[in-house]
């Protein structure tokens, strides 16, 4: 049998505009048959085209909280107004929700900058007469020193090399270049002798760069973790500059200083102090003239400085304290002075030391080389710092407080009751000397009373304690005449103890700063070290969340009571250097403690001041 004919097959005229002028054209022009579901599918997506083209139009004179409304329901209208693939879906989703995290992370970017903004000192760090006459210094101060000519002739590529290698972050102008050896930086034999006996051969990453920067002359901000050798990058280039100054026009009585160094305590001052006569004995030895330095502290008679400063003094390093007395009897002047340094200046700054700063700044006469150091400095301190600098250097190793990569550091649950007795089993972890950390001065002197109960050869310094004393302590402790040294934070900044192998920490510190200097006396210089702390249910929540981020990024173990905290601001743990006000990793400045602490307190003195009182001058 003969197969059926298909039947015809129906065409319809075409229905838009373009079709009915072809129409009138040619009438006998037809499209083939559609079928019903592709005609729905072909009106959905021109719906759907309409209805986001008219979106877009609406958006033009809408308020930002209702766009962010309407992105909030885009995910869900998107479904609705397009019949396409899951996969598809999933993927446009996809791109919704990245595009939502993104302008999260500018939004808390924005937020920030704004908080950080509003919290900077308005006033620039500079004496009263700079500021009330307009005085800005356009350059840095010229030296006499310059680079060997073949470091010189090498290319920018090899010194970004050699940075690269050691790991050192550098910012500013015309930085001069590194240099890697003593030798090279131009000291002279009786200086290199002394480094030698100090089994000192070769530089740390923080002299390679700073040092010949600070010869040079440069403004100069020093971040580097502690134990690395930044006393050295100020103390050295004072020395020569000082000797250079008194071979071409020896000093005469009562002139100078020449070179100032401030510290924020009197143990870190009186190290320094010896630091800087070491080498200029050196010198001295070798036939070099006599270079004299001070010590202007509290709880010394004032008068052994003033010897000094009667015969002409090269250097002299101060206290805050102590030098603003000094200045303000006009025992000393800084007509001469061009060479200021500030070590550990971000705890000098938080420590309230601002005003007398600023007030020292006021008594120099001219232009001075500015040196800021410290391991832990907040962007909040260097954008204040840089106010007070010269086209300023600045040269970081490392992340600004960041712990020291050579100590191990173990987080321990201790019950408040079972401190002092888990001490003794502490101090079994390592041979002596140790260093025991405490926040209060009582706890400090209960600690050390029980552990001269114990047998332990102990002592103590804090604040509370007589300057002899605290001598006596700090130099029996050094000396290893005594085992264990209980301290509060006043031991924590820049002492160097080179054989301690353990700090324990009996409280956990309210700063986390604090945590960073006093687990940096030990695993010093390239030696290894170990840090125990322990920390119970009294320890602030926000304290243990810098804690946790601390141990994660120098790569330490984490404890599983640690671990389980988490912040709200966790997701912005990646954007960078943590809080921009105090530092810490665990919070952003949004929700910085900190900050809010000082907030609360300025608001809580509105109205209360005390008209009579000594800090009320302005009235």
């Amino acid at each position: 049998m003969a197969s059926a004919a298909p039947p015809p097959v129906k065409r319809y005229r075409r229905e838009s505009k373009e079709s009915a002028e072809s129409d009138a054209e040619d009438d006998d022009k037809y499209v083939p048959y559609v079928p019903v579901k592709e005609r729905k599918k072909q009106q959905l997506l021109k719906m759907g085209r309409i209805v986001q083209l008219t979106a877009e139009a609406s958006n033009v004179g809408k308020s930002s909280s209702e766009n962010e409304h309407d992105e909030e329901n885009a995910e869900e209208a998107w479904g609705r107004k397009f019949n396409i693939s899951l996969l598809d879906q999933h993927t446009e989703l996809k791109k919704i929700a990245e595009a939502k995290k993104i302008s999260a992370v500018e939004k808390q970017l924005k937020e920030e900058e704004k908080i950080l903004e509003s919290v900077a000192e308005k006033k620039a760090l500079m004496g009263v007469a700079e500021l009330a006459k307009g005085i800005q210094y356009e350059d840095p101060i010229k030296t006499s020193w310059k680079p060997p000519r073949y470091i010189l002739a090498r290319a920018d590529v090899s010194h970004e090399k050699v940075r690269e290698r050691m790991r050192i972050l550098v910012d500013g102008e015309n930085v001069p270049p590194p240099i890697c050896t003593f030798r090279e930086m131009k000291f002279p034999k009786s200086i290199l002798a002394g480094l030698e006996k100090r089994n000192i051969r070769k530089p740390s990453p923080i002299q390679v760069q700073g040092i010949p920067a600070v010869l040079a002359g440069r403004d100069l901000i020093g971040i580097a973790f502690t134990g690395s050798g930044k006393t050295l990058v100020f103390v050295l280039p004072i020395v020569m500059f000082s000797l250079e100054q008194e071979i071409r026009l020896p000093f005469m009585a009562k002139e100078g200083p020449y070179g100032l160094i401030i510290c924020p305590s009197r143990e870190l001052a009186k190290q320094t102090f010896d630091i800087v006569q070491y080498y200029c004995q050196h010198l001295q030895q070798a036939g070099m003239p006599e270079i004299r330095s001070a010590l202007a502290i509290g709880g010394v008679p004032v008068n052994e400085a003033l010897a000094v400063i009667q015969q002409g003094c090269h250097i002299m390093v101060a206290t805050p304290g102590r030098l603003m007395d000094m200045l303000d009897k006009k025992l000393v002047k800084l007509d001469v002075c061009r060479y200021l340094c500030m070590d550990e200046a971000d705890r000098m700054i938080d420590m309230g030391f601002e005003e007398d700063v600023r007030t020292i700044f006021s008594y120099f006469k001219g232009q001075r080389q500015t040196l800021l150091f410290s391991a832990t400095m907040p962007k909040k301190i260097q954008n204040f710092a840089k106010s007070a600098l010269v086209k300023p250097v600045t040269i970081n190793v490392g992340r600004a407080g960041a712990a020291s990569m050579n100590v191990t550091q173990d987080v321990e649950y201790v019950k408040q009751e079972a401190k002092v007795v888990y001490l003794l089993d502490c101090l079994q972890k390592t041979p002596p000397p140790v260093l025991i950390f405490a926040e209060k001065k009582q706890d400090v002197d209960a600690i050390h009373e029980y552990l001269l109960m114990k047998g332990v050869e102990a002592v103590a310094i804090h604040g509370g304690k007589d300057q002899e004393e605290r001598y006596r302590s700090v130099e029996g402790f050094r000396t290893q005449e005594k085992d264990v040294l209980v301290a509060t934070d006043v031991a924590s900044k820049g002492l160097d103890f080179p054989d301690v192998q353990h700090v324990i920490n009996y409280d956990m510190p309210d700063d986390i700063e604090n945590y960073v200097h006093r687990i940096g006396r030990t695993g010093r210089s390239g030696s290894k070290g170990l840090a125990t702390t322990f920390i119970n249910k009294a320890t602030e929540q926000y304290v243990l969340l810098d804690l946790k981020h601390l141990l994660l990024e120098a790569k330490q173990k984490v404890p599983p009571f640690l671990a389980e905290l988490c912040s709200e601001t966790e997701q912005y743990a990646d954007l960078g250097d943590g809080c921009s006000y105090c530092g810490g990793l665990g919070h952003r400045i949004t929700e910085c403690p900190k900050l809010e602490a000082i907030q609360s307190k300025q608001a809580s003195n509105i109205g209360r001041r005390d008209y009579l009182s000594n800090t009320a001058a302005d009235y």
